[in-house]
């Protein structure tokens, strides 16, 4: 339903003209928005939100915290500034989103290899780790800005990634996500089990013989090229891999074998329906004067809505440590 109403929910196409296109009428105008625009951005909503998600929950699980989302643990801001500083050096741009998605993982590893130093001996300890996570994040944040001083002509390409959007994604974005999606959230249902013994603590996993090195860094590894791979199509979207995941296991229970995938259900369905309430959101602002065409990005719309909703959460379980 979040993807029907996406798909109309933006300016210059109402419900009846896209289901007019959907039976081979319109003209060629409101053919070529639907089919061409969006379409791909709809897609490319779904994937990049189910990406976040499942991205999220592998964190969460690998090292027993909460708070473990890619927002949090230097894995989207590494990501971020990994596609800037491409984008910068010349090396990648929107025009060559397999460049980004190669700038923003190796960025991604970084910001994730950071925190795993930082941390040391206290990466058990959620508080702890979150709070190194806070930490490494402004570090790659001012980085970011850094580079926004060098080159500020690409001020347009890092306000993109560090909010996060859907504008403008077209096929070639969606051909490159989806099969990057696809792997990699294989990959980490498959590692179902060895996050389940992970959440059980490191003393259960070695008693079953699990070797929980191995294991962490592959989940990690995992985790870091859905953040990667989302960052690269969509920019950073705020809260999505880190309060989807309680969502899911809310939802679909403590087995991962079914949160993994309720997850990346979960996360496609809050961006999708974030995006369109962005659009719809901008259709309302084009109707007050002297707005021009001001449009809301998705990502600041995830990151109030989030933020707001961590605040209820904190207010109502101030016992709970997160």
């Amino acid at each position: 339903m979040c993807a029907g109403v996406e798909l109309v929910a933006g300016r210059g196409m109402s419900p009846g003209v896209a289901l007019d296109v959907l039976g081979g009428g319109g003209d060629v105008t409101e053919r070529h928005i639907f089919w061409q625009l969006r379409l791909p951005r709809t897609l490319v909503a779904l994937g990049a939100g189910a990406c976040l998600a499942v991205a999220g929950l592998v964190l969460q699980s690998a090292l027993r915290n909460p708070l473990a989302g890619p927002e949090v643990t230097g894995v989207t801001p590494g990501a971020v500034l990994g596609a800037v500083t491409a984008t910068a050096l010349g090396l990648a741009g929107w025009d060559s989103p397999l460049a980004v998605v190669l700038a923003a993982c190796a960025g991604g590893c970084a910001g994730a290899a950071l925190l795993w130093l930082l941390a040391g001996r206290g990466r058990g300890d959620a508080a702890q780790t979150a709070v190194h996570g806070v930490l490494v994040s402004a570090v790659l944040g001012g980085l970011t800005a850094m580079v926004l001083l060098v080159e500020p002509g690409e001020l347009g390409s890092v306000v993109q990634w560090l909010v996060g959007t859907t504008e403008g994604r077209v096929w070639q974005h969606w051909h490159l996500l989806w099969p990057w999606a696809l792997v990699w959230g294989a990959a980490a249902w498959l590692l179902a089990g060895p996050l389940t013994l992970l959440r059980c603590g490191d003393d259960t996993a070695l008693a079953a013989g699990l070797s929980v090195r191995r294991a962490r860094t592959l989940a990690l590894l995992c985790a870091v090229a859905l953040t990667a791979g989302a960052v690269a199509a969509v920019g950073a979207l705020g809260f999505v891999g880190l309060l989807v995941p309680h969502l899911a296991v809310a939802v679909f229970g403590a087995d991962l074998r079914r949160s993994l995938p309720g997850a990346a259900l979960a996360g496609a369905v809050v961006v999708c329906g974030a995006d369109a309430a962005a659009q719809l959101s901008s259709r309302l602002l084009a109707a007050v004067p002297d707005s021009g065409r001001l449009t809301v990005p998705v990502g600041a719309l995830t990151a109030c809505l989030g933020a707001a909703l961590l605040l209820v959460v904190v207010r109502r379980t101030p016992s709970r440590t997160f």
